[in-house]
């Protein structure tokens, strides 16, 4: 196996085919990165989302998508130019994945990508002691989507952040508190009537548990984009959390736990979910 690729799973508690799959995921997840970083795509776009939280500020679950989002509106924007610099890097590390766009099916300012693979294939290349095949069945092909906003809202703030491995590469992401104004608007937007998404409210404990502030203006505008809200209307940190605490009352907190149960280690730490710790700590916001 690849030093560099022994090296980034060394920081993994490989105890399950689960942990094996998600340690996959996420090291492929920081090679597309790297070979991103290569191409200069950050000098357009920045990163944003919960894989951007999980890698650069120590969020402790799993995360399956990257997200970006441009620095600028760009309607013309062509993701297809970075495919060869990303399936450069993929193939230096002796990675065996097909990346292809997303066709859109309506008109919409997210411009997406997929990666996938054979997932035993890859578990074998990473895990190659691995004897255990009786989960072959089980095992889907991987896939990693990636996002492109190519007509963000404005008001995101940014962070230069650098990484070592798989090699030396610098990455433009959204700062913690644009990163929480974009999980804010996840949790009052997003279309939870197929599954609630309880990531996303892991994620906001995690952002609360930090002292983490809220850019307002970002997810002011990110709301009006989404016709949550209108243009003149009163919003300032006290109606936001009317909207949130509004929202908690809705959600089924069973389906919550459910969806974020694959990605975490502590599942102890749901055992207190519900509407009311939710509008608690919701109160406590600054």
């Amino acid at each position: 196996m690849n030093n560099i690729i022994e090296q980034m799973l060394s920081k993994y508690e490989i105890k399950n085919i689960n942990d094996e799959i998600n340690a996959l995921k996420e090291i492929i997840q920081e090679i597309v990165l790297s070979g991103l970083s290569r191409g200069n795509f950050f000098n357009e776009a920045a990163f944003y989302g919960g894989t951007a939280l999980r890698i650069f500020y120590k969020l402790d679950r799993f995360s399956e998508d990257l997200d970006f989002a441009l620095l600028k509106p760009n309607k013309d924007f062509d993701l297809t130019k970075y495919f060869e610099c990303i399936d450069k890097e993929l193939k230096a590390y002796g990675l065996n994945l097909e990346i292809n766009t997303k066709e859109k099916s309506i008109d919409s300012n997210i411009t997406s990508a997929f990666l996938k693979g054979d997932t035993l294939e890859h578990i074998l290349k990473f895990f190659p002691n691995e004897e255990n095949h009786e989960y072959d069945h089980l095992l889907k092909n991987i896939k990693i989507k990636f996002e492109v906003d190519i007509n963000p809202p404005s008001g995101a703030t940014y962070d230069d952040e650098y990484k070592l491995l798989p090699s030396p590469h610098q990455i433009k992401l959204y700062d913690k508190e644009s990163l929480f104004a974009g999980k804010i608007h996840a949790i009052l937007c997003r279309n939870w009537k197929t599954r609630v998404k309880g990531r996303d409210l892991y994620d906001y404990v995690f952002f609360l548990a930090n002292n983490t502030k809220v850019n307002l203006d970002l997810v002011k505008n990110k709301l009006i984009d989404s016709n949550y809200i209108n243009s003149n209307d009163e919003f300032n940190l006290k109606t936001l959390k009317e909207l949130l605490k509004k929202k908690f009352d809705e959600i089924d907190y069973i389906e919550a736990k459910e969806d974020v149960i694959p990605f975490i280690k502590n599942v102890d730490s749901l055992e207190i979910w519900n509407k009311d710790f939710f509008i608690s700590i919701t109160d406590k916001m600054d």
